[in-house]
């Protein structure tokens, strides 16, 4: 099956920021993985790359950041150096900017999976389900015989999802298996759709479904997030916003930045209905942690002490932090936005 080659121009805009960002996952063989590791951290250290690289005997994943010649670099000896020989050609990669450093040392860690499920059984390198680019990805989940299955946990849910999706309500990904042998059948459900925020959960969990004895297996490529890129607003059958690993917090349609922000006690994702809730307390609590009382003390701890240094005006760490995640977050919006004018007019 063709898988989508390592292009290092995909998805990056025109900009002046001096880093680039790249994000990659393939599932390969990789069972030298433990010797790879101290040479993969010398070639990134001795380039000044920064983030975090997990390796795995499935594969690997993570983000890393640098400039560009050194991210160059970074991919092409990943795709034909020594170590990996042709092994990660065809890795979903994504590539972004950054004027500043998002990272602050590297990291190459060792994982029995880069994508925690723990059955041996799925086996992405050695089969997975169809791939459906995003542009054909309506006219499949709008027909009756498929069964359209989110495969993120339950918080991520909660922010947005497409319709007519079953939400499995996990609260990890090792739940999912538990989810399958539970309410699906593979004699019953002859096409299964999956879908999950950047591509590689749901790839591992068609590789799942094919191992458990179902028949046609979909699953989205590039994920929501490339959904969210590609297809215009006005065809999407997406609702609410996408969850993402980073200080953006969320992301809607063109990848603009969400209203969607973390709760400093218990780290869920909150929409602006979830901080009009009586058990909203900014910086200190939620609805989702209103009975966890450890927690709500540190983080009115932490409050408390961020807004003495705002009435001394002196900053606190943790308004520093908050202000300049607020910072990023504005302008990583703007470009968004700008990006999405610019494509309007072209």
């Amino acid at each position: 099956m063709n898988r989508p080659q390592i292009d290092m121009n995909a998805n990056l805009p025109q900009t002046t920021q001096p880093y680039k960002v790249m994000a990659i996952y393939k599932f390969a063989n990789l069972p030298d993985a433990e010797a790879i590791q101290p040479e993969l951290a010398a070639f990134c250290c001795a380039r000044g790359i920064k983030g975090t690289l997990i390796l795995a005997p499935e594969g690997i994943n993570g983000t890393v950041a640098g400039t560009e010649a050194d991210i160059d670099a970074l991919a092409q000896w990943l795709l034909a150096g020594a170590a990996f020989g042709t092994r990660l050609e065809g890795g979903e990669v994504k590539y972004s900017t950054a004027a500043e450093m998002p990272f602050l040392r590297m990291k190459v860690r060792l994982k029995p999976e880069i994508v925690t499920l723990r059955a041996p059984e799925a086996n992405p390198a050695k089969a997975v389900g169809t791939y459906v680019e995003p542009e054909d990805w309506n006219g499949l989940i709008e027909r009756n015989d498929v069964v359209l299955v989110d495969t993120r946990n339950d918080y991520e849910v909660g922010l947005g999802t497409f319709q007519r999706a079953l939400d499995p309500a996990t609260k990890n990904f090792t739940e999912f298996k538990d989810y399958v042998a539970s309410h699906l059948d593979p004699k019953r459900d002859k096409k299964v759709a999956m879908f999950c925020t950047g591509g590689i959960r749901c790839e591992k969990a068609s590789s799942y479904l094919l191992s458990q004895g179902f028949e046609e297996v979909f699953h989205l490529k590039g994920g929501i997030l490339k959904y969210l890129e590609v297809v215009p607003q006005e065809q999407s059958r997406f609702a609410g916003e996408c969850f993402v690993f980073d200080e953006r917090v969320s992301v809607g349609h063109g990848l603009v930045v969400g209203d969607a922000t973390l709760c400093r006690a218990c780290r869920h994702p909150l929409t602006a209905a979830d901080r009009a809730a009586p058990d909203y307390v900014e910086g200190v609590s939620c609805h989702h942690c209103a009975g966890e009382a450890d927690k709500h003390a540190a983080a009115a701890e932490r409050q408390r002490q961020m807004e003495l240094g705002r009435k001394r005006g002196v900053a606190h760490l943790g308004d520093a932090a908050a202000s300049a995640a607020a910072e990023r977050k504005a302008a990583k919006q703007a470009l968004a936005e700008a990006s999405r004018a610019r494509s309007k007019l072209v």
